[in-house]
């Protein structure tokens, strides 16, 4: 398998296929690089360069002790567009994946980032506190603390109805997908993902997103119930210098796999305008 060590002796699995210029997909808590499979194959046949790893803790990465927090997520994927050397890339992350980056951009992306785009992403914060008090109470993040904590597998297979809106009136819930899901988060470590509750719902990327100075593209489904848009998606295209947002009625938190077809479209027309 592909890996990168970085300076902790961190072992990053990643995935690098095409040529062209480069599209870096990065994966929402507590998935893997394969949550983007649908986006990978399609911009392939595109005739892009797509590059996707597994987040320290995460899938066929080294299950570290430390290092389970935004900064540290950023400061790896600079270390590896670096080695890559990734250059006029565009970055894409999902939910968490959007926080990372939002702060890879703003703090490492000079002269290698062309463009970024947030999907269903935690920014600028999302738990409730004195500066954001519409925002997601404390309890929601500590009862996933909990079920990650002392119920992990079944709480990841319940985790995913609300996540790929599979509980709504009419929805038809696709098992292979959900297991999936299931697969990808197994795969990681309790550790990491314990760790990683904190990191997406406490840290404040607000002045990140102001001193972006790329565009970007924010998408965001109107019926996430994961990350809600009115404190995400609505607030962060205020903070940004030069951004779009394209919010879809209906669509989950996990809209990339679920939506694949209306999510590529409009992330190809971004990608060549």
């Amino acid at each position: 398998m592909p890996t990168l060590t970085i300076k902790d002796g961190t072992q990053l699995y990643y995935k690098d296929w095409g040529t062209g210029q480069p599209l870096v997909f990065h994966h929402g808590w507590p998935l893997s690089s394969d949550d983007w499979d649908a986006q990978m194959i399609f911009f392939l046949l595109q005739g892009y360069r797509v590059v996707a790893h597994d987040r320290r803790g995460h899938g066929r990465s080294t299950q570290t002790t430390d290092g389970h927090d935004i900064d540290t997520y950023a400061s790896d994927a600079a270390q590896l567009a670096e080695f890559l050397d990734l250059k006029d890339a565009i970055h894409i992350g999902h939910s968490t994946g959007g926080g990372e980056v939002t702060r890879y951009v703003a703090k490492y992306g000079n002269g290698r980032v062309a463009k970024a785009v947030l999907i269903s992403a935690i920014t600028p914060l999302m738990v409730a506190n004195e500066s954001n008090p519409d925002g997601v109470p404390m309890s929601v993040f500590d009862e996933i603390r909990e079920g990650t904590a002392t119920r992990r597998p079944q709480y990841f297979n319940e985790f995913t109805t609300a996540f790929y809106g599979f509980n709504r009136p009419g929805a038809t819930a696709m098992q292979g997908v959900q297991d999936n899901w299931w697969r990808q988060g197994m795969m990681g470590g309790i550790n990491a993902h314990y760790h990683g509750i904190k990191a997406f719902s406490e840290t404040d990327l607000t002045e990140d997103l102001k001193n972006i100075d790329v565009p970007v593209l924010i998408m965001h489904g109107e019926d996430d119930q994961i990350v809600p848009i009115g404190i995400t998606a609505h607030k962060a295209i205020k903070l940004l210098k030069n951004g779009k947002l394209i919010t879809y009625p209906g669509f989950p938190h996990g809209m990339p796999t679920t939506e694949a077809a209306t999510i590529n479209a409009d992330l190809l027309t971004f990608v060549q305008s």
